[in-house]
């Protein structure tokens, strides 16, 4: 019976309040092949529907994307703020690829710093472009708000270090950073308010955790229902080919 498997898979996922159509895109994996409407349909009929969201119209709308082609083009980073039940106010920090929605990057502490925030920059530098050196990310732009930490001179001179443009969004308009709002306010529904951390450590390494997991099961709509990694396993095996038969042909 369809409901029955779609309640397994809602069950069997690692995460909570996927949409209809993520949830025919899971079925499809497993070889179960239906419309998305019938999901959606039977999913309405016995309340299994993600929550809806009203969405809220500014009278300045964001009217162009931010979104990009490749990864590695644009990331964003932003931070937010929680509570650890031994040491009180933790600031978490993300990154995120505009591309992909891979989280390049995460970062926990008591500080909100500069020093703090460029944390998930260089984890994305080091594991994408092979470690820290000077100009080593040429052609990837960084996109944040303009929070005190992001616009100090430090983080300015560190990403500039990294030979990366910084791309800041336009004031009070955070729409310009929507790619890292949105990854922030999924780590909030997916993690942060639905967990307790002791420490801050202990917050750390759940961030890294869930990273790794959204990263590898995650599916993004935009790109055929594919997750994270596979985006960009498959862009970058195209860049390799393409290379290689360039190299061949001269």
């Amino acid at each position: 019976m369809l409901l029955e498997k779609i309640r397994a898979v809602i069950a069997s996922s690692p995460f909570s309040g996927e949409g209809y159509r993520k949830i025919w895109a899971r079925l499809r994996v497993l070889g179960i092949r239906t419309a998305a409407r019938r999901v959606r349909r039977i999913m309405r009929e016995n309340d299994l529907l993600a929550p809806h969201r009203p969405i809220q119209r500014d009278a300045r709308a964001h009217d162009g994307t931010i979104v990009t082609e490749r990864v590695d083009q644009m990331w964003g980073t932003d931070m937010t703020q929680t509570f650890t039940t031994a040491q009180g106010r933790a600031y978490v920090f993300i990154a995120v690829d505009h591309c992909s929605g891979e989280f390049i990057g995460t970062h926990a502490s008591s500080s909100a710093s500069r020093w703090e925030a460029l944390e998930p920059i260089r984890q994305g530098v080091t594991r994408h472009f092979g470690g820290i050196e000077p100009g080593v990310a040429e052609g990837l732009k960084l996109r944040h708000d303009h929070g005190s930490n992001y616009m100090s001179e430090d983080f300015q001179n560190e990403v500039r270090f990294f030979g990366i443009p910084s791309s800041p969004s336009f004031v009070r308009q955070p729409e310009g950073n929507g790619v890292a709002e949105r990854a922030i306010r999924t780590l909030k529904e997916q993690l942060l308010w639905v967990r307790h951390f002791a420490t801050i450590e202990e917050l750390r390494q759940a961030l890294a955790a869930f990273a790794a997991e959204y990263n590898a099961s995650w599916l993004r709509e935009r790109h055929d229902y594919k997750t994270p990694n596979q985006i960009r396993a498959e862009q970058k095996a195209l860049e390799t080919e393409t290379a290689t038969g360039t190299k061949m042909a001269a």
